[in-house]
């Protein structure tokens, strides 16, 4: 099997781990460490380093810089203009190794929002656009604001659950969820 990647003749990709029907567009640098995953979606004035680990099916919008440290997993959405930092304490003309920030499966992250270093964004979790992430987010966690904080929760598909109880939600299909120490599970 043939594959198929798209590269635009304005970007500069250094990589050569790049999977089986990803885009790449206009003026996007991509370093030579990066890995990138199947059908990926990197838009134009993309920018990212060597130690960043795309999953598959991600979509990365325009103005979007991914440095050292980042690791996304498969079918995350990053909307255009999101900020991603890679150390706590910066200094100039000096380098320390980043510690891993992880955005997880199926997440997605608003237009605009800062994503802080260091922290973990949870499976199925949606950040509002313009938010400040300060902190790590549980699994389909709804936040958003400066900072982030949770505004409710959310099902695979990103829809906003339905508070019905005191720890019990529902979904618009009627299936019925349960808060455990801030952790969203499947009723049964």
């Amino acid at each position: 099997m043939e594959n198929k990647i798209f590269i635009h003749k304005t970007a500069e990709v250094q990589t050569k781990k790049i999977g089986q029907d990803t885009k790449i567009w206009q003026y996007s640098i991509i370093l030579k460490g990066a890995i990138i995953g199947e059908n990926c979606n990197i838009n134009s004035n993309v920018f990212i380093e060597n130690d960043v680990i795309i999953g598959n099916n991600v979509t990365v919008k325009c103005g979007v810089y991914l440095w050292d440290g980042i690791t996304i997993h498969d079918n995350v959405y990053i909307g255009p203009n999101a900020t991603f930092t890679n150390t706590i304490y910066p200094r100039s003309k000096s380098y320390v190794t980043p510690k891993r920030t992880i955005i997880k499966k199926n997440v997605s992250i608003g237009a605009g929002c800062t994503i802080g270093s260091e922290l973990i964004i949870g499976d199925n979790s949606m950040i509002g656009m313009g938010s400040v992430v300060t902190k790590s987010i549980p699994n389909h966690c709804l936040a958003f604001g400066n900072p982030a904080i949770q505004k409710g929760w959310v099902d695979e598909e990103g829809n906003k659950l339905l508070k019905k109880g005191e720890n019990l939600f529902v979904s618009k299909n009627n299936i019925e969820y349960i808060v455990v120490n801030n952790e969203l599970l499947v009723k049964k």
